[in-house]
């Protein structure tokens, strides 16, 4: 006999989206990037996006973890001194 496993259910880009405090079509726009985990129902360009909430917070924490703040590039950080 196999043991039980427990699946976690796949939720669609709204309820994701929410779980990340982010916009829909934002977290949509990272999805056909590649940028955040996702996967993708259907064939064609008018995919259906799901996740799981478990990798989500993952990648969250490890983007959290591998860039401190303010080393983005953007014209708004503060520059550092030499």
């Amino acid at each position: 006999m196999c043991p039980l496993i427990e699946l976690e259910h796949f939720v669609d880009a709204a309820t994701a989206a929410g779980f990340l405090s982010i916009d829909r079509r934002y977290l949509l726009k990272l999805s056909r990037l590649g940028l955040v985990p996702a996967h993708p129902i259907g064939i064609g360009c008018r995919r259906q996006w799901r996740y799981r909430i478990s990798e989500l917070a993952q990648w969250a924490l490890a983007q959290n973890a591998t860039r401190p703040d303010n080393v983005s590039g953007s014209p708004r950080a503060p520059r550092k001194e030499k």
